[in-house]
């Protein structure tokens, strides 16, 4: 099994660009497979997890040209999909395949959609039942992929109130309503991602978004447009705490989106103390993108984390804990017990890393409290051995060692190619 050495880093400096954004670019593709004419993509993320996206719809009949980072999409309209000749292997990307249940349960064809051992473990009830009640025909053993859809069924309009706050759910049910009849309308309690609702606008859709609640009428059509993806902020997030707590930090993170539904992680680290600036900020179809500047932060607090950022800082999680071990004082999150629900159980991970780092931790089954060290200096050797799949839980071990101390040998390096192949890479531009 490989594994990764790494230790602490005396200086992080420099200018970079992350790879484009994943929910983008997973969205960019089942959009553009669907709408009528061409689209172009510039910045496509070449990950494993969008890029069986790109290979399920290919699969299913759409001529897609990739280049690197660009892409060439043909597409066939709102009823052109063809059955696919074998069930569509999504690897590990939750994304794909709780989305794909919801337009493919529009088709006339039968489809089968499976995964590796990971995916196979993600709970699918959550879009299994709402689209039941919408008409379609979806199951899965104890509501786990590999999930079996039945085409040929009509679907109907639905109302439904959010059990959980996910954008994947919501944007699986807008994109079934896309095919409904009548309006299909999500409400939300909590701010979810909103990439699905800013990119059906620029494919020409309309959709209404009003005080929680998203809405579309079905049975219109797409309109192939060009889409520049930019940098992911749940990348560029590892930079962000690595300057933040590092000693002597100065990063610029290049054309990052900026998008108010995914800043959770920057609303975060500034009521911990976090220097983080924007700059070239601008509009570009519907999303935000600016420079990130992050310098080293003068003194990190503790705090009583805002249950409203959670949704918003889901995926950075990890990262927060490594911030909140090198506050002072105190810090406690709440509410997280979608975070158990991701590639491995990461709410209890973090705990067992921070822990292995000498942090004291006090976990339950939805939160947890850090009891931080300003001074934290890992002296010792550290092995994260254990085979997760996950690549946030290596990527947030790696940001440990260059910013703590101590040696680490952390395992499975491999699974940086589910969202930032090139992780490594660009952490040794930065890295003195």
């Amino acid at each position: 099994m490989a594994s990764f050495v790494a230790s602490k880093s005396k200086n992080l400096e420099g200018s970079i660009k992350v790879p484009g954004d994943k929910s983008i670019s997973h969205r960019s593709i089942m959009l553009g497979s669907i709408a009528n004419g061409e689209t172009h993509i510039s910045g496509f993320l070449q990950g494993e997890d969008s890029l069986a996206t790109l290979n399920a719809f290919k699969e299913m009949g759409v001529d897609i040209k990739r280049n690197g980072s660009n892409v060439i999409i043909k597409g066939v309209g709102m009823h052109g999909l063809q059955e696919p000749l074998k069930p569509l292997d999504l690897g590990n990307s939750g994304t794909s395949i709780r989305l794909m249940a919801g337009l493919l349960s529009a088709q006339s064809f039968n489809t089968e959609l499976t995964g590796d051992d990971s995916l196979s473990k993600r709970p699918m009830a959550r879009v299994i039942e709402p689209l039941s009640q919408m008409g379609a025909k979806i199951t899965g053993p104890e509501s786990k992929p590999p999930l079996s859809i039945i085409g040929g069924q009509k679907l109907s309009s639905l109302t439904y109130t959010l059990p959980v706050a996910s954008a994947q759910i919501k944007s699986c049910l807008l994109l079934a309503g896309l095919y409904a009849e009548g309006e299909t309308c999500i409400i939300e309690n909590a701010v979810t991602r909103d990439h699905t609702e800013r990119m059906l606008k620029g494919f020409g859709y309309k959709v209404n978004s009003v005080n929680g609640r998203v809405s579309l009428s079905g049975q219109g059509e797409l309109k192939a447009c060009n889409i520049e993806v930019p940098s992911d902020i749940s990348s560029s997030a590892f930079f962000m705490v690595a300057a933040s707590i590092a000693e002597n930090a100065d990063i610029t993170l290049e054309a990052v989106n900026i998008n108010p539904t995914r800043t959770g992680i920057i609303s975060i680290l500034k009521l911990m103390g976090a220097k983080i600036t924007f700059v070239n900020k601008k509009k570009y179809k519907g999303e935000v993108i600016a420079d990130i500047f992050v310098r080293s932060a003068t003194k990190l607090i503790a705090i009583n984390c805002p249950s409203k950022f959670n949704s918003a800082a889901i995926d950075e999680m990890l990262l927060i804990f490594l911030v909140a071990a090198k506050a002072k004082g105190v810090s406690y999150f709440k509410d997280l017990s979608e975070l158990n629900q991701k590639e491995s159980p990461r709410l209890e991970w973090g705990s067992k890393i921070l822990n292995m780092m000498g942090i004291k931790t006090k976990l339950t089954n939805n939160s947890i409290k850090i009891y931080g060290n300003p001074k934290l200096e890992i002296s010792k050797k550290i092995m994260i051995k254990k085979y997760l799949k996950d690549h946030r839980v290596f990527m947030m071990s790696v940001i440990a060692a260059f910013t703590c101390g101590g040696k680490w040998e952390i395992y499975d390096p491999d699974s940086i190619k589910t969202s930032f192949p090139s992780f490594l890479r660009v952490i040794k531009k930065i890295k003195n």
